[in-house]
């Protein structure tokens, strides 16, 4: 195998381990330093008394990118131990009433009609026309690197843009298809995932929803965590070091070059190539220079955060699958809580995770492990907020609504809460305002070219990888960003090499 150099990555999440291996594949002699005590990043987990929480992503949707960019890398989804599931998530609404997302047809028809007579039908073209958008935009517009002007500013990609449905909000576009206000609801939450709101997203993102409904969902044994650490296995093979508990004090640069980081302990590390899977805005308030790039990224639009309770239980409660969504009446009102005011409702949304119903591992026998989590604002000094309080509400509202559908005793068998705000998030893993759901926000501006390059301008050996560099947020997304910056990097140095000829 060619020597290619020396590679140095800044943050063990998926990311970052992703692309060690495909650069030490290629020849680079690769080191990642992580400055918390294990991998994962926001896949990371938490395990007490017996009880696995998941931190971050709860199941593995669009399975196909994970195939892809897995099998570039010599795994398999056998290989990660997954588990199809057979419902996507249950639903639950305000009146009682419940709504099974599922890849079976019949079950679709019978509980969709039932809602509104006629939507299945509308719901298929919903999905049809969704699922386009997604394998259009994957191709054209997600999978592939923007290094030029005139890569991303042509009239074919001025055409895909109005094709992708970029000028249209997700909901208005979702209530051309569904009068039930229950639907309207039901196939556009999904835009939580990315940490933005229905209201102002582009219909683009109708391709989440479809794309759940097209390929359906799985979990690995052992939690969303699995990936990472099976991802970490590879590349021990591959000869990868990785340090933990050794955080980056700053990124040490010589003229137009990235020479290497020194650590808060006071060692130094030098490499041939950088590649930041640290969070992005971080990155260039913290670690590099100040600089017109730090002021231009913090004006932004950030993504939303997530509050979470995990709850170590000792008695099970089938009534929850292992994924509910309790979508509110006020469901508006919420947004406009979390993305204007940087608060939350007074009557939220929220999604528990029973991984138990699919992995009994992930508690003792007897017991479950749910993890409940609340969309709220992310920090912002102009919006303080009472996070206690917050916490507080959320909770009673979590306890209500679990009563509607038959949950009356939960409070008695919490054994124990752990509790993550966004300040949490902020500080554990350097997230900006602990926007978890990928830091920046996802509105066409900030898209494409438009969204912050895997490789610095002025730093031309500056890499980057993770949910806030091209092409954004969600595992599928960051696997395919290591993919893209290792392109980059094995292109770029083969361009240089040539040069010297």
């Amino acid at each position: 195998m060619t020597d290619n150099g020396t590679a140095l990555i800044i943050g063990a999440g998926i990311g970052g381990i992703a692309t060690s291996i495909f650069l030490a594949e290629h020849g680079f002699k690769v080191d990642v330093y992580e400055k918390n005590i294990g991998a994962g990043g926001r896949c990371g987990q938490i395990v007490r008394d017996g009880h696995r929480f998941d931190l971050g992503a709860t199941m593995i949707l669009m399975p196909e990118v994970y195939r892809d960019v897995l099998g570039s890398l010599g795994l398999t989804m056998d290989d990660i131990g997954v588990r199809p599931l057979d419902d996507i998530y249950t639903l639950w609404f305000d009146d009682g009433t419940s709504l099974a997302f599922t890849t079976d047809q019949n079950r679709m028809k019978q509980q969709l009609e039932q809602i509104e007579p006629g939507s299945f039908e509308k719901a298929q073209q919903y999905v049809r026309t969704g699922f386009r958008l997604y394998t259009e935009a994957f191709r054209k517009l997600l999978g592939r690197n923007f290094t030029r002007f005139f890569d991303f500013f042509n009239l074919s990609n001025a055409m895909l843009l109005v094709k992708l449905k970029t000028y249209l909000n997700h909901y208005r576009y979702t209530s051309g298809f569904f009068r039930s206000e229950h639907l309207r609801m039901a196939f556009t939450f999904q835009n939580i995932y990315v940490g933005q709101s229905p209201f102002s997203a582009p219909a683009l993102f109708s391709m989440i929803p479809a794309a759940e409904l097209t390929e359906g969902s799985m979990f690995p044994v052992g939690g969303m965590y699995a990936v990472a650490a099976r991802l970490m296995e590879k590349a021990q093979e591959k000869g990868v070091r990785f340090h933990f508990a050794k955080p980056v004090k700053k990124i040490n640069v010589e003229g137009r070059k990235a020479a290497g980081v020194t650590f808060f302990d006071g060692s130094e590390a030098r490499a041939d190539v950088i590649i930041a899977n640290a969070d992005l805005p971080y990155v260039y308030r913290d670690l590099l220079p100040p600089g017109w790039k730090s002021w231009r990224i913090n004006r932004m639009k950030y993504s939303c955060s997530a509050l979470v309770l995990h709850w170590g239980l000792d008695k099970q409660y089938p009534q929850l699958g292992h994924h509910s969504t309790f979508l509110s009446d006020s469901f508006r009102e919420g947004l406009d809580k979390i993305f204007r005011d940087k608060s939350m409702g007074d009557d939220p949304c929220f999604y528990i995770h029973a991984p138990v119903r699919t992995d009994p591992s992930a508690a003792p026998e007897g017991c479950d492990t749910l993890s409940v989590a609340v969309g709220v604002g992310h920090l912002d000094p102009k919006h303080p907020q009472d996070w206690e309080r917050i916490t507080n509400t959320a909770r009673d509202v979590v306890f209500r609504k679990l009563r509607k559908i038959g949950i009356e005793d939960i409070e008695a068998h919490i054994r124990f809460e752990i509790v993550t705000t966004p300040c949490s998030w902020e500080e554990a893993l350097n997230v900006t305002r602990g926007s978890v759901f990928g830091s920046l926000g996802h509105n066409i501006l900030q898209m494409g070219y438009f969204r912050p390059h895997n490789r610095d301008r002025r730093y031309r050996n500056l890499y980057f990888t993770g949910g806030s560099t091209h092409p954004g947020n969600g595992i599928p997304m960051v696997l395919m960003s290591s993919r893209l910056v290792a392109e980059r990097i094995i292109n770029e140095q083969k361009r240089e090499q040539a040069g010297k000829r």
